[in-house]
């Protein structure tokens, strides 16, 4: 791609962004919910073992880490175990490490791939998570009411914050062309189609430079292109075939630039959000984009949604997949379902009456 093209696109994904920030601003009333449906609780300890698992990379890793330290050593505790992910291994040694240390909680400091990844081994052990976002999107901690842009406060409320469960989800990834196979937890929203060709497409330099306005620029470089034939299974009742340009299971709602994407999704209500898209042309995207911007509450054909705990997609060729973000390979067959209150996670506490 030429260098006037590239920057001729990435001027018209910032208007967009702008246009799409500057909506949300004006109607931030319309937007402020809670994503839990249940009251948090006292977490109960006076004395913690602490283990913390930081992505080293990130820009602010060396602040979280002194902060951790502050904190524990001012409240008596022990020296944390500080565990730190490599580009060879996102979290699951350290996470399996972490667990042997016998913690009462652990922390993690990163992005939503790390926190997904070390989540995925906290899950129905009943060690709390505590939240400290430094990544790009940091969805989880947005959907839980945590300030990504406060350091301190979320330290603090990792340490000594209350507690609450929340819903997980696994997706099952296989590919018949390949013989492959996996299964993965997710937190916030996976999906199949265009999100994932999105994600694995937006242009490195850029995010680092904009943050989550990158994904912009690639959103629109993507626009274009054909839709694809499934079928959809919901709870083991009967196929739909449908013709779709993604599909997005969302445990929770709020996505990048403060949109509240699926305004009933809940963390914590044991059920997934399924988003079926299938717009024709662009005048389908933006249709799709007041509607979600607007929060209309009519039926459009082209955006579907249903709930359901578990979710089966067919396709006869194979589609790229994506899981909190993280690009996770192309499948014939996803199989999605949802794990109720298995998670234990560190939330700020409930203000007081």
């Amino acid at each position: 791609m030429s260098d006037w093209l590239l920057y001729l696109l990435s001027a018209a994904a910032l208007a967009f962004a702008v246009s799409s920030w500057w909506g949300v601003r004006k109607l931030k009333a319309l937007h402020i919910r809670s994503a839990v449906a249940e009251d948090s609780h006292e977490a109960g300890l006076t004395h913690q073992r602490v283990a913390v698992i930081l992505n080293p990379v990130k820009a602010r890793a060396p602040e979280a880490k002194a902060a951790i330290q502050r904190a524990c050593l001012a409240a008596g505790w022990d020296d944390p175990l500080f565990l730190e992910t490599t580009a060879e291994d996102p979290g699951h040694t350290q996470a399996r490490a972490a667990l042997d240390y016998k913690p009462d909680v652990v922390l993690v400091g990163g992005g939503d791939g790390t926190v997904r990844v070390v989540a995925e081994s906290l899950a129905r052990t009943d060690i709390a998570m505590g939240i400290v976002p430094l990544g790009t999107g940091n969805l989880l901690a947005r959907n839980v009411d945590l300030d990504v842009n406060d350091l301190q406060s979320n330290v603090q409320t990792a340490l000594f914050g209350q507690q609450r469960y929340i819903d997980t989800a696994r997706m099952g990834i296989e590919n018949s062309r390949t013989g492959h196979s996996s299964e993965h937890a997710f937190l916030v929203i996976a999906g199949i189609g265009l999100d994932a060709e999105i994600l694995a497409d937006t242009n490195d330099g850029l995010k680092r430079a904009v943050g989550w306005l990158a994904y912009t620029e690639a959103g629109m470089r993507h626009l274009p292109g054909r839709r694809r034939k499934v079928s959809i299974t919901l709870d083991d009742g009967p196929e739909q075939a449908r013709n779709i340009r993604s599909v997005l299971f969302a445990n929770c709602g709020l996505v990048p630039g403060g949109i509240d994407f699926i305004p009933q999704a809940m963390i914590d209500d044991g059920m997934l959000d399924v988003v079926v898209m299938s717009p024709r042309s662009a005048l389908g995207w933006i249709i799709m984009y007041g509607k979600v911007l607007l929060r209309h509450r009519g039926n459009l054909p082209i955006m579907t949604m249903y709930r359901s705990g578990k979710i089966v997609i067919k396709c006869p060729e194979p589609m790229p997949t994506q899981l909190d973000g993280d690009t996770a390979g192309e499948a014939t067959k996803v199989t999605v379902r949802v794990e109720p209150r298995s998670l234990l996670i560190r939330v700020k506490g409930q203000p007081q009456a």
